[in-house]
């Protein structure tokens, strides 16, 4: 870590993000791209934060960071070498990407397990001691995952995606990032939460404490939730986003299209329904998770 603080991080990257595009980087962006990379891994600086009302808001500032990353960053070979005989020989894959976006080591003092097998989690993306990564999954820059989560087998957790502690994330979800516009909010999953199998999280979507993603939900901005328990509808509007409820129980669900026609054919569209609240019944069928550890 550098002698940056983070208000000296703040005010360095918020100057730079103001450069026109044509403009020459100066010589310390490096240096200052590195320090945020830092912080963000450490955990002392995040992409998004849970306000005193509970409302999640962005960071733009770190976001403006990672994009000065990209900006910054030059194309250079990342292949991996085995030292043999008499020379170092290069592996069979071959990789190439942005100097200031390396993958990011994690060593047994993290905490962290990592599987082998084709994981790759990059700069600047945090995880909590506990964190189980099974392989192959991609964890992008500025995700934060927090203690005793487990990513299972092909998980994605998109660029600043919040993930929170004790979270389940089961094979072949996908958890949306962004990072455009800088004052967008990403993705957010609760403590507690379980996300089934080939499940989709995106465009912000906050998942709140507990809740219960059955295999194949999908939420995007657009997306309406019913909730059979309290008879309501759940969805986003211009000044707020998607929020599955807390404890509840989200299993992919449909209800018939409107129009003549559509009626005529039996024609459905998907929608994810609330079908209970979280009980004792659903948190047994989720204690397996600590028996894997």
């Amino acid at each position: 870590m550098s002698s940056f603080t983070l208000l000296d991080l703040e005010r360095g990257i918020s100057e730079l993000a103001r450069l026109s595009a044509s403009a020459t980087v100066p010589p310390h962006t490096d240096l200052l791209i590195a320090s945020l990379l830092d912080a963000l891994e450490a955990g002392s600086v995040r992409a998004a934060f849970r306000d005193v009302d509970g409302w999640w808001r962005p960071v733009p500032w770190v976001k403006q960071g990672i994009l000065l990353a990209f900006r910054a960053g030059k194309l250079v070979d990342m292949t991996p070498r085995l030292r043999g005989t008499f020379e170092w020989q290069v592996m069979p894959f071959n990789f190439v990407e942005k100097h200031t976006l390396p993958p990011r080591q994690v060593l047994p003092s993290d905490g962290v397990r990592v599987v082998p097998g084709g994981t790759s989690i990059r700069r600047g993306a945090y995880l909590g001691k506990g964190v189980v990564v099974m392989p192959p999954a991609f964890v992008n820059v500025g995700a934060w995952v927090g203690p005793d989560t487990m990513l299972d087998s092909h998980v994605l957790v998109g660029s600043c995606a919040q993930i929170g502690a004790r979270v389940h994330i089961s094979a072949g979800a996908q958890i949306g990032g962004v990072l455009e516009p800088v004052n967008a909010a990403p993705v957010v999953i609760e403590d507690d939460v379980m996300v089934g199998g080939n499940c989709g999280v995106y465009e912000g979507t906050v998942v709140r404490e507990r809740a219960v993603l059955a295999a194949g939900v999908i939420l995007t901005r657009g997306t309406r939730i019913y909730d059979l328990v309290h008879e309501t509808v759940h969805s986003a509007d211009a000044s707020r986003p998607l929020e599955v409820p807390a404890g509840a129980v989200v299993v992919p669900g449909a209800r018939a299209a409107s129009g003549r026609w559509a009626i005529e054919h039996g024609i459905a569209i998907q929608t994810p329904v609330i079908v209970k609240y979280r009980d004792e019944r659903t948190d047994a069928a989720t204690a397996l998770e600590e028996a894997l550890r």
